[in-house]
């Protein structure tokens, strides 16, 4: 009886995972301002240490 459903099956677990996945990003999105800010003191910090290595 499972080797009848097993695509239906596979693609019920697909779905829920990716509903699952979908979910915990839209629960853990980080704002906008703070993506932001991690991304510009990268940036300096690798600027930075690039002045560093040349000295």
């Amino acid at each position: 009886m499972l080797a009848r459903y097993w695509k239906k099956i596979g693609l019920f677990i697909l779905l829920v995972a990716c509903i699952f996945n979908v979910m915990n990003k839209l629960v853990h999105k980080t704002s906008l301002k703070a993506e932001l800010e991690s991304s510009a003191t990268y940036v300096n910090q690798n600027k930075e240490d690039d002045k560093n290595l040349t000295k």
